[in-house]
């Protein structure tokens, strides 16, 4: 089917952090959108977007801007906000999130999928560069390799999910964490060895926390290291700073990681399929990844494909905004 741009593609961002301010720098990139409103729990008059022609809303307004928004984008976190928030709008918009919590994607997908089913909504989560774009580098690994092995490094570099489950934790004023790999184990996979390892053999984990003041330094650091899903299975160190350090330490957002697939043809024969990322700005790179996603949900619903989708489910060229022609004699 040839793609065609039947006028911009109308998009919606709901939060506006640093992941809303990336997709609203995304999409100033991408001439086949536009940005029909921020939508935020904040007070409007007190968000100051990228763009002077923006207008900000608060979240009560989408029930009444439907008819205005092809895609809303969601860019809350994974700990609260998504698991409430991408169900609830399903049900009425085609949407795209970056649901990021592995261990529970598949019940976020029910719940979606539930909602945009009965909403005949189309929505997509779990966008982003892992879950997203590693994902499809691990499925194409396996493919291509089936007699091999799949191992995932992230970091050096600072989550964005794992951040903002430090600080929703009692007595946690601000903090930020960095993803570390090992590199004793990059080496063993890189050599094509295939070996063995667990979750704390791969990485480590480093946390900078501003604790507030009166609260106890041993029961947030307690609370961290034993986090489900986020900490307990890693070796994690909490640092605890003051708010100047952390402002002029840690205010960047690098990022990066890389999926290795090593595998054997034929007897004697290895085959290692590398994938890597580094980022300067994680949101930013995420947002740009949201955004692509956003294009091809438009295009999905308007081809009656509804319901709860991932990354698995799109086709390559309905990411990009050039028409499947365009694709066929450039980049083919």
């Amino acid at each position: 089917m040839e793609q065609k741009n039947d006028g911009a593609i109308r998009i919606g961002i709901v939060g506006y952090g640093n992941l809303g301010r990336g997709v609203e720098a995304a999409i100033a990139r991408n001439p086949d959108m536009t940005i029909t409103g921020i939508y935020t729990r904040r007070d409007p008059s007190q968000v100051k977007t990228l763009g002077t022609d923006v207008q900000v809303h608060r979240m009560e307004s989408l029930a009444v801007h439907k008819d205005r928004i092809d895609v809303l984008i969601l860019c809350g976190g994974s700990k609260e906000d998504l698991p409430r928030q991408s169900p609830e709008l399903a049900a009425r918009f085609n949407l795209v999130d970056s649901f990021d919590t592995h261990a529970r994607i598949p019940e976020h997908f029910a719940a979606v999928d539930a909602a945009a089913q009965a909403g005949k909504t189309t929505a997509l989560i779990s966008a982003g560069w892992d879950p997203g774009m590693f994902s499809l580098n691990r499925v194409m690994g396996e493919a291509l390799l089936p007699d091999g092995a799949t191992y995932t490094f992230w970091g050096k570099g600072l989550s964005q999910g794992h951040s903002d489950a430090i600080r929703r934790v009692p007595g946690v004023a601000g903090g930020v964490q960095y993803t570390i790999p090992l590199p004793e184990a990059v080496e063993k996979v890189r050599s094509g060895n295939r070996p063995e390892l667990s979750t704390r053999e791969k990485h480590r984990r480093e946390c900078f926390v501003v604790p507030e003041a009166g609260s106890d330094p041993e029961t947030i650091r307690q609370a961290i290291v034993n986090m489900p899903h986020y900490f307990d299975e890693y070796d994690t160190t909490v640092h605890f700073i003051s708010a100047e350090d952390l402002a002029r330490d840690h205010s960047a957002m690098p990022h990066g990681g890389f999926v290795i697939r090593s595998g054997n043809t034929t007897v004697g024969n290895k085959q290692v399929i590398e994938y890597s990322l580094r980022l300067d700005s994680n949101p930013e790179f995420t947002s740009s990844v949201l955004v692509a996603y956003a294009r091809a949900v438009h295009r999905m619903h308007q081809m009656g494909q509804v319901g709860c989708k991932t990354v698995f489910d799109v086709a390559p060229g309905l990411l990009s905004p050039k028409s499947a022609s365009e694709l066929r004699a450039e980049l083919l």
